[in-house]
């Protein structure tokens, strides 16, 4: 399959780059506004993007990310229109690397091989799953093997305190990029950013794919921070969410501030 993370990556670290990977959820507040926040983010230089699947219970998200949920959910949009954004963004932009959030529901809730078909479909590179733990993807209707089979990668999340064995098991099945966390809880709290410098050190002595920093990143000091960690860029979302939600009455603005937002973000990974 065509990795365009690996591809943007090593065209980044050619540059002398880290990426920055903003984070918003699908039809967020409604399916044409969220395609206009899509060619906004590009516009302002997202390397890579990362994108929500509305679900009624998050349950690795905090309030900010769980209210744009309701919102996607409240104007009617379903799987199909989620999928048809990808299909937007991936039309008019064939070399950008994006990758989706979503929960286990949904996708057993299709069938393996239907969600992993249309996803495959819409252009969409990677799926992560953050409630499928990694010892289960080879389970439950195995994960793994249905997103091989329509050539989907399949993101595991390496957590910050990971057991060798753990990160062994990363390395060898996760696809596209390594999703690293910066330290635990929920989206969008105010927890400290963490700094896995020895996870990050360890799954690229394993040859796992580029590890991405996410949880607690919202300023550019943020971005610099995750980069000194050996992390090759670095989500952000809830701050990314924050934006639309301040700005619902006046969808100019919302996508001037996200485009200043997204702008300064990826300025931090050239310094």
């Amino acid at each position: 399959m065509e990795n365009r993370f690996e591809k943007r990556f090593a065209e980044l670290a050619r540059r002398n780059e880290g990426g920055f990977v903003p984070f918003v959820t699908l039809c967020d507040p409604d399916k044409e506004t969220s395609k206009k926040i899509l060619d906004s983010l590009v516009k302002a230089g997202a390397d890579a993007l990362e994108l929500g699947f509305p679900f009624s219970d998050p349950s690795a998200d905090g309030p900010v990310i769980q209210l744009a949920d309701k919102r996607a959910l409240g104007s009617g949009a379903k799987t199909s229109d989620f999928f048809d954004c990808i299909s937007y963004i991936r039309q008019k932009n064939p070399d950008l690397p994006i990758s989706i959030l979503v929960y286990a529901n949904i996708v057993c809730a299709h069938g393996l091989d239907t969600f992993f078909k249309m996803a495959a479909d819409s252009g969409l590179d990677a799926v992560l799953i953050p409630d499928v733990p990694v010892g289960m993807l080879h389970t439950s209707g195995d994960f793994k093997q249905a997103a091989d089979r329509h050539g989907v990668n399949l993101v595991l999340i390496a957590p910050p305190n990971a057991s060798e064995q753990t990160l062994e098991q990363i390395a060898k099945t996760t696809g596209g990029y390594t999703y690293v966390l910066s330290r635990f809880g929920i989206t969008g709290t105010d927890k400290a950013f963490g700094k896995p410098v020895k996870v990050i050190k360890r799954l690229k002595e394993l040859g796992a794919p580029v590890p991405i920093l996410g949880f607690g990143i919202s300023t550019p000091e943020h971005v610099k921070e995750a980069l000194k960690t050996g992390a090759v860029g670095a989500i952000a979302g809830s701050a990314c969410v924050k934006i639309v939600a301040a700005h619902l009455d006046d969808v100019p603005l919302m996508l001037s501030e996200l485009e200043k937002y997204v702008a300064s973000m990826k300025a931090a990974t050239r310094a």
